[in-house]
C-alpha cells in the first residue's frame, strides 16, 4: 500500500510541474531575444545546447541508464536534427529581427501543419468541420502577422523585407519540427521490430532526449564555426545578465521545463497537459510588452487569439472524446434526470448510471 501511495504525485508537485511547463517554457522566446545581444544565433545555439545535452547526459549515467542502442541514437539523432537544430536556429535567427511575441504566435501555430503534413490522418481531419474551420482560422491568424509586418509603416523597405524573410524562416522551422515529429511518430513500430530482430533494449526517453540535444550542439556548433561566428564571438564582450540567460535556457528551458512535461505526460492526461500550447504564447506576449522595446500591437494580440482559437478547434475531437469530459457530460447528464424525475424513479437512474460506468469500463478494457 505505501508503495503504491509513494507513485501517486501530490497536488502540489502537479501544480509545480505545469507552472513550469507553463512559464518557463513560454519565457524562453524572451530569454532568447535578450540572449542575441550577446550571442549571434548559432553560437547561442552551439552553448545552449552543448551545455542542456552534456548535463541530461550526465544525469542519465549517473541515474544507470542504458545510455546507447543503436536504433534507438540513431533516430533520436535526426528527430534532434529537425527538431532542436532546424526548427530552434529558425527560432533564434528570426528573433533577431522580429519581437519573440510574433515569434510564439507563429510557433503556436505548428498546429496548422501537422493537420497538413499528417497523409493517415487526412480523411479524419478534412471531414471534421471543427478541424477544418481551425485549420483556416489559423492561417488567417498566421496571415494578419505577414500583413502586419509587410504594410508597417515604421522603418525603411529593407527592415520590412529581412522582417517577412525572417517570418518566412520560422515557418519553415515549424514544418521542420512537425516533419520530424510525425516521422517519429509513424517509425515508431518499425523501429521497435528492428531492435527486437537485432535483441536491442530501448533506452530511457531522457537518454533519447540527451541525444538530441547532443546532436542540435554538434549541429549548431559546426554552422557556427563555418560561417565565422565562433571565429568573431569575443566572449569578454559578453553581459554577465545574458551569461545568466543562456544558462537558464540550457537548465530552466531544455531540462527542467522538458522533463516536467515528460513527468506530467506519465500522470496526467495528455489532452490536460497540451494545454501548455495555450498558455505559452500569452507568457511570452506579456514578456515582450513589459520587458522589450518592441510594441505589442492590437493586431498581434487579435492574431494570438485568432490562432489560440484555431488550435483549440483543431484539437476538439481530441478534447471532446477526453474521458474526463465523457464523465462530466454523463454526470450532469444524471444531475438532470434528477432534477425532472420523481423521487420513486431515483434508485431506477441510479441503476442505469451503474449500468453506464460498468458499460463504459467494458469498452476501455476491449
Amino acid at each position: 500500500m505505501t508503495k503504491g501511495n509513494q507513485s501517486i504525485p501530490t497536488t502540489g508537485s502537479i501544480i509545480f510541474a505545469y507552472l513550469v511547463v507553463y512559464i518557463v517554457w513560454g519565457s524562453t522566446f524572451f530569454f532568447i531575444e535578450k540572449a542575441l545581444r550577446s550571442f549571434s544565433p548559432f553560437v547561442l545555439g552551439s552553448i545552449r545546447f552543448i551545455i542542456a545535452g552534456s548535463l541530461l547526459m550526465g544525469y542519465c549515467y549517473f541515474k544507470g541508464y542504458k545510455l546507447f542502442a543503436k536504433t534507438a541514437v540513431k533516430d533520436a539523432l535526426f528527430v534532434g536534427f529537425l527538431l532542436l537544430f532546424v526548427d530552434m536556429a529558425a527560432i533564434i535567427w528570426a528573433e533577431q529581427y522580429i519581437s519573440s511575441a510574433i515569434v510564439t504566435i507563429i510557433a503556436a501555430a505548428t498546429a496548422i501543419w501537422f493537420v497538413v503534413f499528417d497523409k493517415p490522418k487526412w480523411k479524419e481531419n478534412f471531414s471534421s468541420l471543427p478541424t477544418v474551420l481551425g485549420l483556416i482560422f489559423g492561417f488567417l491568424g498566421v496571415f494578419m502577422l505577414f500583413a502586419e509586418q509587410l504594410f508597417a509603416q515604421e522603418g525603411p523597405s529593407g527592415d520590412k523585407s529581412i522582417k517577412i524573410t525572417a517570418m518566412f524562416v520560422l515557418v519553415f522551422g515549424t514544418i521542420a519540427w512537425t516533419v520530424g515529429s510525425l516521422i517519429s511518430k509513424y517509425s515508431k513500430e518499425k523501429r521497435t521490430l528492428q531492435m527486437q530482430k537485432r535483441g536491442e533494449d530501448d533506452v530511457h526517453v531522457l537518454v533519447k532526449t540527451a541525444w538530441q540535444m547532443v546532436c542540435a550542439g554538434v549541429a549548431f556548433t559546426v554552422v557556427a564555426s563555418i560561417n565565422g561566428e565562433y571565429a568573431r564571438f569575443q566572449i569578454q564582450d559578453v553581459l554577465l545578465a545574458d551569461w545568466g540567460g543562456i544558462i537558464y535556457l540550457a537548465t530552466m528551458g531544455s531540462i527542467l521545463a522538458f522533463g516536467s512535461y515528460i513527468w506530467l505526460l506519465q500522470h496526467r492526461p495528455a489532452t490536460e497537459v497540451s494545454t501548455h500550447a495555450y498558455i505559452n504564447p500569452i507568457v511570452a506576449l506579456v514578456l515582450a510588452h513589459y520587458f522589450t522595446d518592441h510594441h505589442v500591437t492590437s493586431l498581434q494580440i487579435i492574431g494570438l487569439f485568432i490562432v489560440l482559437g484555431s488550435v483549440l478547434l483543431m484539437n476538439w475531437n481530441l478534447y471532446k472524446n477526453n474521458k474526463k469530459v465523457r464523465v462530466y457530460k454523463r454526470a450532469k447528464r444524471i444531475k438532470k434526470l434528477r432534477e425532472l424525475a420523481s423521487h420513486s424513479s431515483i434508485p431506477r437512474i441510479m441503476a442505469l448510471s451503474n449500468f453506464n460506468q460498468k458499460h463504459e469500463k467494458r469498452k476501455e478494457h476491449l
